[in-house]
């Protein structure tokens, strides 16, 4: 495999993944009793522990994706979140007008952020990751 290739598989995991760090970290994290509270309004079940949930998935799903370390599992604790938060948040067809179309545009986004998780999960992390070290080392997919 090309350098360009190995370089452009690990920018893309990182690219992929700064999304969900930050939206852990820099907003979730730092502001959690304002978030559950959005998120109670939002009718989100048990909001605390499903906020608690949230952020356990988004940092170890996205450092899983960037490290390449069981990124399948990775991707799939965030399509979990993604589907969840699409529901809950992005209920575009609750709305009308300008919010109506503001929310199918994030519907959409979480959409097409959803195959990518598909897709990682389908072919893993790639080159320049852990979990290429040990299939190469054990001839046999990892997470």
């Amino acid at each position: 495999m090309s350098f360009t290739t190995r370089i452009l598989a690990i920018v893309g995991r990182v690219m992929i993944a700064t999304i969900f760090l930050l939206s852990a970290v820099g907003n979730k994290i730092p502001n959690f009793s304002q978030t559950v509270d959005y998120m109670s309004a939002s009718g989100v079940p048990l909001p605390s522990l499903s906020l608690v949930a949230a952020i356990v998935f988004l940092v170890v799903g996205s450092v899983s994706i960037v490290l390449g370390y069981y990124a399948r599992i990775g991707a799939s604790l965030l399509l979990v979140f993604l589907i969840l938060a699409t529901y809950f948040f992005h209920n575009f067809w609750s709305y009308e007008g300008q919010e109506q179309q503001m929310q199918m545009i994030q519907f959409m986004k979480n959409l097409s952020m959803m195959g990518t998780m598909f897709f990682i999960m389908a072919v893993g992390s790639g080159p320049l990751s852990l979990d290429s070290r040990t299939v190469q080392a054990s001839g046999q997919p990892v997470g």
